[in-house]
Order: C-alpha cells, then sequence, then structure tokens
C-alpha cells in the first residue's frame, strides 16, 4: 500500500479560459496608466483619476476620491458610486466585477481580493468571483475583503480584519475571519 499523495503540479496550470473583458493593448496601456497616475505617489493629483477610469470603461460617479498609491486592476470591471473615497496604497484586485455603492469608504491599505486558486485540484486553477461594497459600507485600513464577498449596506470591516463571507448590514466586524462585534449606529449631525 502506497502513501504516496498527489501534488500540485503548477506545470498544468492553464488560464487561457479567463476572460480579462479586454485586449493585449488595452491592457498594456492601462498597465502604465495605473502606473503612473495610480500607483506613483509622486502624483497626488485626485480630479483626473476618476476621468482616466471612465476613459477605460469603468462606471465612477460623481465626488470620488481617489488618493495615491492606488492599484486597480482591471477599470473595465469596476462600478462606483458617488461620493467613494479609496486610500492610499488600496488594492482592488477586481479580475471579477467590483461594484461600490455611494458613499463607501476603503481605507488606506486595504485589499479587495477577488481571485484566488483552487487548492485541492493538481493543476491550481484560477476562482474568481465578484465583490459588492454596498451604500454606506467602509472597508478600513489593512483589511481584506475577500472573493465572493458582500458588505450590506452601512457594514464595517474593522482596520485589519479579513471578510470571508457577507456582512450584516449596520454591523461592525473584527478579525480574521471577521465576527460582528457590535451595531453601527450613525448619529445625525
Amino acid at each position: 500500500m502506497s502513501n504516496e499523495r498527489p501534488e500540485v503540479d503548477l506545470s498544468r496550470f492553464d488560464n487561457t479560459w479567463y476572460q480579462h473583458g479586454a485586449g493585449l493593448a488595452k491592457r498594456t496601456v492601462w498597465y502604465f496608466v495605473n502606473a503612473l497616475f495610480f500607483l506613483n505617489p509622486a502624483f497626488p493629483f485626485r480630479w483626473p483619476k476618476p476621468h482616466l477610469l471612465r476613459w477605460f470603461g469603468a462606471k465612477v460617479g460623481q465626488g470620488v476620491v481617489i488618493h495615491p498609491g492606488v492599484n486597480i486592476k482591471f477599470p473595465w470591471k469596476l462600478r462606483v458610486g458617488d461620493h467613494c473615497w479609496i486610500g492610499q496604497r488600496a488594492w482592488l484586485d477586481n479580475i471579477d466585477q467590483l461594484t461600490l455603492g455611494n458613499n463607501v469608504v476603503i481605507s488606506q491599505g486595504a485589499m479587495i481580493i477577488q481571485g484566488s486558486h483552487n487548492y485541492k485540484k493538481i493543476d491550481y486553477p484560477t476562482l474568481h468571483r465578484p465583490v459588492v461594497l454596498e451604500d454606506g459600507s467602509w472597508v478600513g485600513a489593512g483589511a481584506i475583503v475577500m472573493l465572493g464577498v458582500t458588505l450590506r449596506s452601512h457594514a464595517v470591516l474593522s482596520a485589519g480584519s479579513v471578510a470571508t463571507r457577507d456582512l450584516e448590514p449596520y454591523m461592525i466586524y473584527q478579525g480574521n475571519p471577521a465576527q460582528p462585534l457590535r451595531e453601527r449606529v450613525i448619529e445625525p449631525s
């Protein structure tokens, strides 16, 4: 009786089925635009960024603020509502549709991860699913939202936490994996 177990064989990895949503030329131009105007901390200007995203097919609302150092994988797979803020060094790894409602905050260093791999398969195939951040939701500094997750209306994912499942509305979550901590109460001005 053999105790040998199957092993991962990355030479068998095949990602040719994946649809980028844009041709090689558009992806190449976006790579340089992203590097020069989004990732580049020496480019501090916020106002042109929503316009650049729209040119590449993103749906972007009014009053959107994008700080320096932000990495956006594919703008043509991005929808951003009105008055959203995206903080320094946020990483939007949107290999699938990423939807932000109105008044959404993604704080500095936060990551939206929409891809992974099936570790149970020898050829390590890519997995991807959409992510939705509903109106008023907040992804805290250094927090991670994993593929397929929805932050319901006004949910908060605390700094450094990891969301691996949907977050309920008006709740504050903390930890890895994120667990409900308490209700979010918003005081009127």
